[in-house]
Formats: structure tokens, sequence, C-alpha cells
């Protein structure tokens, strides 16, 4: 059995028995809640008086985030959750045992799938600050591949292979941890990282995010429609109409701000939900195609492949041989 069946099973407890790693139990998230790749608004990481760094349990049926930054690194192990997280510029659907670390500063989301059915988020979170040991400890001789590894989180990191399952028994170590062997275990967990040859960057190399939340209310406006009507026709100009923009200067905020035309944004989204549909469902492509807003099948090979590089019937097979 691997690191990460073992995490999903039992010893993550709905209530974790000590104070180190707070649980959180969330609301429903409401539609005007949801946010995609926008203008991020900075998030205070709510780390207590006897914590040097903050670790908690995420249950419930969404994460209760927006499209937010902070200052600290964050480390994300994703136990159970049916939705699609955005990192930079990066939109992937969510699997169980995705494990992910974020740069400092680096705008990202979880965002659960209302449609996900009776899919609970079970995850695990950890943010840090790199000064959590004094502004020099990352300085020192022995910690330079640590020093290495957050400055190349600054685009997101994927971990996969071994190295995730390793990670993920650490993060469950982590969370029953007090006093200085919570800070060994976080420690453990970056020096394992820093010598892994199997960390993938999430944001592109040219993502450069706009930390501002100016115009956070007109873009929740326009993110909000788009989500509402995803498995419809989405055109610029309603959606400009959302945002009380004419239709050429919501195409210069909206690429301006994400990094992507309205169409390609959309795109990324209907596919993510794809890629979900087809890893948990039997039916038809077609079906599919249509439930995630395309309108012929032509068009839904079309998008996927540029997107996943596959064909939706081609990822389906990878996925089942994957599971075999």
């Amino acid at each position: 059995m691997s690191s990460f069946s073992f995490l999903a099973g039992s010893k993550i407890r709905t209530t974790v028995r000590n104070s180190y790693c707070q649980p959180l139990r969330l609301s429903p998230p409401r539609a005007d809640r949801y946010t995609g790749a926008v203008k991020p608004v900075f998030e205070q990481t709510p780390r207590r008086q006897w914590e040097s760094f903050h670790c908690e349990v995420v249950r419930g049926p969404g994460y209760g985030a927006t499209w937010h930054f902070h200052p600290e690194y964050q480390i994300t192990l994703v136990l159970r959750s049916s939705g699609y997280r955005l990192v930079g510029d990066n939109i992937t659907p969510l699997t169980s045992g995705d494990l992910v670390l974020v740069g400092s500063n680096l705008p990202h989301v979880w965002q659960q799938d209302p449609e996900g059915g009776r899919t609970a988020v079970h995850a695990i979170v950890v943010r840090f600050l790199g000064t959590l040991l004094g502004r020099d400890f990352f300085e020192i001789p022995e910690a330079a591949a640590v020093k290495r590894l957050l400055r190349r989180a600054a685009r997101g990191l994927r971990v996969t292979g071994r190295t995730r399952d390793a990670v993920a028994e650490r993060l469950q170590r982590l969370v029953e941890s007090k006093g200085l062997s919570r800070v060994a275990e976080l420690l453990t967990i970056l020096e394992m990282l820093a010598q892994s040859r199997e960390l993938q960057p999430i944001a592109s190399a040219g993502f450069v995010p706009i930390l501002s939340s100016d115009d956070q209310g007109r873009m929740e406006r326009v993110i909000a429609h788009i989500h509402a009507h995803l498995t419809e026709t989405i055109d610029r100009a309603t959606v400009a109409h959302a945002a009380h923009l004419s239709e050429g200067a919501f195409s210069r905020f909206f690429k301006l701000r994400t990094g992507k035309t309205l169409p390609e944004y959309v795109n990324e989204l209907r596919v993510g939900r794809a890629c979900r549909l087809l890893a948990a469902e039997e039916r038809k492509v077609t079906d599919i195609a249509l439930d995630c807003g395309f309108r012929n099948l032509a068009n839904f090979n079309r998008r996927f492949r540029e997107i996943t590089r596959l064909t939706p019937r081609d990822y389906r097979r990878q996925l089942q041989r994957s599971a075999a």
C-alpha cells in the first residue's frame, strides 16, 4: 500500500487530537466567492502566537478561499477533492494525492467543484515564512539546497512519484507533532523536496502576477458569471456587461489580469471539468462534451487536445491503464 493510501485511510481524523494542526469545518461555497485567475487579494495567514508556522487539516464541502496570495510558502496535499487548482496561470484538475509547493506571493486557489457530488474536501495545508528560523537560517551552507528549492517554488512545484508518497507520510507526522519535533518534520520535508528530481514547475516561465485587489469586485462578478454559465454559451458582450466595461476595454482588462483571452480561459475550465468527468464516470465522450459546454464533438476534441496533448478517449485509456 502506498504512503498516500495510508494517509487517505484512518490516520487523519475529522478532529485532530492535538491543537498544533487545527481542522477547519467549512460552510458551502457561494457562487459569488468562486474565483479563477484574476487579480488576487492579499490573505493574512492565521498563525497563532505559539507557532512559528501554520498547519491545518481542511475538511468540508469547499476550501473556503478566493484567488489570493500571501508571503508564506505553502504546501498543499489533497487527500480527497473534486475540482481544480489554479496556480499562477495554470489550471489543473484535482486528483487525490495532488501535492504542490507554492512560492511566496504566488497567486493561487484550490476550488472544489460544486457539482462534485458527495466528494467532500480533505486536505492538509502548511504555510511558513522563509524567515521562520531567522532571516539568515537558509544562508548557512547546509541549507543551500532548500534555498534553491524555495527560489524554484516561485512558479509553484508539483511533487510526483516516490517523493510525493514519502512527503505525504511526513505531512501526516507533522499533523500529529508537537514542539521542536514539529519544526524538525517541516525541515525534513523541505530537505526531501530539495533533493528530489520529481518536482515539476506549474506556472509558465513568463508569468508575472498583478498583486493588487483594486478591481476585485469587478473580477468576482466576471468569474461568478463564467462559473454560473460554464455549460452554456459565453460571449464577450455579456461578460463585458457584467464587468460594466465596453467589449474592447474588457478584453484588455481580462488579458492583463489572467494572461489569457476569455475563450482560452473558458476552454481551460471546461477541459478541466471534462478531465474530472472522464476519470470519474463511464458516460459517453459526446455526453461529457455537452455537459462541459461544448456544442459539438469536433470542437471538444480539438480544444481538449490543445490543452492536454491527448484526445479525450486517449486520456481515458491512459487513466484506465494507470488504474490497472
